[in-house]
């Protein structure tokens, strides 16, 4: 029996998520330390930029107040990530990470679920172990096409531009969580909803 995307997202209670073309548009910016010149190491250094939007943030509000654990795992190593993770007050943070099914398979053991109960949301090949594998596998709208072969649902929006926000609305609105959620976090004398906010990451 073959399910529909709804029906895989009904099981769902972990989301996660890539960040390079998912959380962001996949732009990469660099501003160069020491004017551009080498370091005591030899090497060049510089700080590294990325791009976030806040409805993806919102989004992961209302995602905890729904009753989703929510996380990210990518291959590069960044302080801007970091940063971004802590804002979002991120329970599952996994960088570095070259072959993302290892981050997957801790994340099953911590939190006790198999992988029908575990959405990811890709963009590129380098996804592909987890899209293929998962119960609820989700590619953006600018992904490349074997992660949209690989996926059950494809966001309205690219990364970088809603396509986290889409996720959570299209398995939240499957598990009829949705609306309760939106009004959770708008009810100022719901403890729950301030602790499921997001921008005081001490950043």
């Amino acid at each position: 029996m073959t399910l529909s995307a709804e029906d895989r997202a009904r099981r769902i209670q972990v989301l996660l998520f890539d960040v390079d073309g998912v959380l962001t548009d996949g732009q990469l910016y660099f501003l160069p330390e020491n004017g551009g010149r080498p370091g005591p190491d030899g090497k060049l250094h510089g700080l590294e930029f990325k791009g976030f939007t806040a409805h993806d943030g919102l989004g992961i509000s209302i995602a905890r107040l729904g009753g989703l654990r929510v996380g990210l795992i990518t291959k590069r190593e960044s302080a801007t990530v970091a940063i971004r993770a802590q804002d979002l007050k991120l329970e599952f943070v996994y960088q570095g990470q070259h072959h993302k099914m290892s981050a997957v398979n801790d994340i099953l053991t911590r939190v006790g679920i198999t992988l029908d109960q575990l959405a990811f949301v890709g963009d590129d090949v380098i996804d592909l172990p987890i899209l293929r594998v998962c119960g609820l596998a989700i590619a953006t709208a600018n992904a490349r096409s074997q992660a949209k072969a690989a996926a059950h649902y494809i966001t309205p929006n690219p990364g970088g531009q809603g396509a986290g926000r889409d996720a959570i609305e299209f398995i939240l609105a499957a598990q009829g969580k949705l609306d309760a959620a939106i009004e959770a976090l708008l009810d100022a004398d719901n403890p729950a909803a301030a602790a499921a906010g997001i921008g005081s990451g001490g950043m």
